[in-house]
C-alpha cells in the first residue's frame, strides 16, 4: 500500500525541495551576473525533472495523509505561495528587462521559497511567524499514516498536524 512508502516519499519530497531551491539559486546568480550558462538546456532540463518529481511526491503525500489544498489552510497557503514563487522565478530568470528587475524578483522569489518551507515545517499558514509564539521545540511533525489510521475525526487534528 502507498502508506507504507510514506517515509521514502517524504524523503524524496524534501530532497527535491533542497535540489530545486539550490538550482534556482544557482541559475538566479548566473542570470544576475549575465552568465549565459543560466539558460543552458541541461540546467533547464534538470529543473523540470526535479520540479516534476517534487510535485509528484507532494501529490502522493496528500493522498497518504488525507490532507488537501483548499481543505487544509496550510496546504492552501503552500499552493498559493507556490504559484507566486513560480511567477517571481519566471520574472527573475527570464522576463525582467533590467538587472535591477532580475535582482528584485530573485530576492522576493527566495523569500517566498523560505516562507513555503516555513509553512511546510510548522503546518500553519503563518509559517515562520508562528515560531516566536511557539518556539522551536514546539514544531509539529507530520503524523505517520499508521497514526492517522488510529485516529478519527477531530481527534486527528488534536493529535496530528
Amino acid at each position: 500500500m502507498l502508506a507504507s512508502q510514506f517515509a521514502a516519499i517524504r524523503l524524496v519530497h524534501i530532497t527535491c525541495v533542497a535540489m530545486s531551491g539550490s538550482l534556482f539559486c544557482l541559475r538566479g546568480i548566473l542570470r544576475i551576473a549575465s552568465i549565459p550558462t543560466a539558460h543552458h538546456w541541461l540546467l533547464r532540463l534538470a529543473s523540470h525533472v526535479i520540479d516534476t518529481a517534487l510535485l509528484l511526491a507532494a501529490i502522493l503525500l496528500t493522498l497518504i495523509l488525507h490532507q488537501y489544498p483548499f481543505t487544509d489552510a496550510w496546504l492552501t497557503t503552500k499552493v498559493l505561495l507556490l504559484v507566486l514563487y513560480i511567477v517571481l522565478g519566471t520574472i527573475a530568470l527570464k522576463r525582467a528587462r533590467t538587472v535591477f528587475g532580475h535582482v528584485v524578483a530573485f530576492v522576493f522569489a527566495l523569500l517566498t521559497f523560505a516562507y513555503i518551507i516555513g509553512v511546510a515545517i510548522t503546518h500553519h499558514p503563518a509559517g515562520w511567524l508562528t515560531l516566536p509564539r511557539s518556539g522551536l521545540g514546539q514544531l509539529r511533525q507530520t503524523c505517520h499514516p499508521a497514526q492517522l489510521s488510529r485516529l478519527s475525526g477531530r481527534a486527528r487534528y488534536r493529535h496530528c498536524p
